[in-house]
């Protein structure tokens, strides 16, 4: 898992609860967010991540 839950829970703060299926679709998120990033730095011929690669 990517994301930290207790970072999630405490984001959310006390007004909403947070399911365990909530925290599987957004670590996926974030993992195909990195996955994009990572091939638009590759297509830039870059081996670093930049905000705009976002």
């Amino acid at each position: 898992m990517i994301i930290k839950k207790s970072e999630v829970k405490n984001f959310v703060g006390g007004d909403f609860r947070i399911s365990a299926e909530f925290y599987d679709a957004l670590d996926k998120v974030v993992e195909r967010t990195i996955k994009d990033a990572i091939k638009r730095a590759k297509e830039n011929g870059r081996k670093t991540l930049k905000a705009y690669d976002l």
